[in-house]
């Protein structure tokens, strides 16, 4: 034998093993792989099942929650301008108490909302034809002999450089000929306190 023959026979028996170990792991893991594929499939199938009802569940859920707290158009803004309304109910002024908070600034807001009722810059006895009805306010403050059309629908009223004291102001829903709807009338009392300081407005 020649010095260099019985290592090279050893290296070849040592590579024999490796490759029929590596080809042992790869039959073993050939069988588990076919083993668990059909379980994974399943428990995906299982998965994706207790998954769906739920999911829809949630979405019923959901359509259901809009469906009730959603209030129509209509319902919020009132009846469309493009449709003459037959039988129109009577307006309604709603008024609310003067908001405090810009009282000690001698600053006026009074929020305001009508029902059946648009107010809006139309004037003349033509626009008493129109429906949805139209019109707009009157304000007095105190015993002035004067007022003002408010013709804007911003829901507030707006009143700035009011001095210290005791004050009242008038809110009246009127028609475009100026003319007081019956019982829509709403006088409200208030003071604006001493320390209030803005007497060019604001």
């Amino acid at each position: 034998m020649k010095p260099l023959e019985r290592p090279t026979h050893r290296v070849a028996f040592r590579a024999g093993i490796i490759v029929f170990a590596a080809l042992l792991v790869l039959a073993l893991s050939s069988t588990s792989a076919r083993r668990v594929e059909p379980a994974m499939h399943a428990a995906a199938a299982v998965g994706g099942a207790a998954a769906t009802p739920a999911a829809a569940e949630n979405h019923n859920t959901a359509q259901t929650s809009t469906g009730t707290a959603a209030l129509s158009a209509k319902e919020v803004r009132g009846a469309t301008p493009y449709i003459e309304i037959k039988n129109e109910p009577p307006p309604k002024l709603i008024v609310d108490e003067v908001l405090p908070d810009g009282l000690p600034e001698g600053i006026v807001w009074i929020q305001y909302r009508t029902e059946n009722f648009r107010i809006l810059p139309v004037f003349g006895k033509e626009a008493l034809k129109v429906s949805p009805r139209v019109g707009h306010l009157h304000v007095r403050v105190d015993d002035l002999p004067w007022l003002w059309a408010h013709t804007s629908n911003i829901n507030t009223i707006d009143i700035g450089g009011m001095p210290p004291g005791e004050h009242k102001v008038t809110i009246e829903l009127v028609d475009p000929m100026h003319q007081v709807h019956p019982g829509h009338s709403k006088t409200l009392t208030f003071t604006v306190p001493k320390r209030a300081s803005n007497p060019h407005g604001h």
